[in-house]
């Protein structure tokens, strides 16, 4: 089967740095998928991507070692399945607040015995291998998003989960569950501390802390913490903050950083 390039990251202590895909398009995918990060993260939730968009965009990132992640839109068995069979080499479930939720999403992405995902990995079987059924349980990368303030208070038993690989935090709905403004890389103290308290417990547990980050700097202090996957941003939102600098500068006449 095809390895699995984040796990094979994390078998080595180091971390993996994901793109974000919210422009429903296979050109912008395989755009990305040829700019070196270790993964590429198909957002079904908040990006404008449905399904029907996303399978081609799994087979432009194919073409590369850049592992296929997708978020999706609920902790639904219906679409984690289906983003599975189509190729998803892990699936980031929003909103897990409970053990039970937990436990019902790694459920869904699972084989029996570990799971009860239905078998007809069909486009998995092309992109992984013939023997996809045999290895997918220990493939397949599963990641629980924790962003509101139940979730924190629960995640010592979210963490007790059999079979969940990774934890990956909402900071927007995170701060926004604790009384604060949403937004990427959020400072607020308690959020902060929280973030900080997320991380810790993941490395008592053996599982893998994740977390979206807007900025460079924010993730340079997500990396001292212990974050062993980083979401940077999206296509979506470089493409306009790089408009936003360079076109006031075309217009102006000036050369700037930003002139190609």
């Amino acid at each position: 089967m095809r390895n699995n390039k984040v796990r094979d990251l994390w078998a080595k202590g180091e971390e993996a740095i994901t793109g974000w895909l919210a422009v429903p398009s296979s050109i912008s995918a395989e755009l990305m998928a040829q700019q070196g990060w270790d993964a590429l993260t198909i957002d079904l939730q908040h990006g404008a991507c449905d399904y029907v968009d996303a399978l081609p965009m799994l087979q432009a990132i194919s073409i590369t070692e850049t592992a296929p992640f997708v978020r999706v839109p609920w902790n639904d068995p219906a679409i984690i399945g289906k983003v599975l069979d189509a190729g998803a080499y892990g699936v980031i479930c929003p909103m897990i607040n409970t053990a039970e939720e937990a436990q019902a999403f790694v459920h869904a992405c699972r084989y029996y015995p570990k799971g009860g995902r239905s078998v007809g990995p069909l486009r998995a079987s092309l992109y992984a291998g013939a023997d996809y059924f045999q290895h997918a349980n220990d493939t397949v990368i599963t990641m629980a998003m924790i962003e509101s303030d139940q979730a924190v208070k629960n995640l010592e038993d979210i963490l007790k989960t059999p079979s969940l690989d990774a934890i990956f935090v909402g900071p927007s709905d995170l701060a926004v569950s604790m009384g604060e403004k949403p937004g990427f890389d959020p400072r607020y103290p308690a959020v902060y501390e929280a973030i900080e308290y997320i991380a810790a417990k993941c490395k008592e547990a053996g599982v893998v802390p994740g977390i979206h980050c807007g900025s460079v700097a924010y993730g340079a202090d997500m990396r001292k913490m212990g974050y062993k996957f980083m979401a940077y941003l999206s296509d979506f939102r470089m493409l306009q903050m790089m408009v936003a600098r360079s076109l006031p500068a075309f217009r102006a006449g000036e050369v700037t950083d930003v002139t190609p």
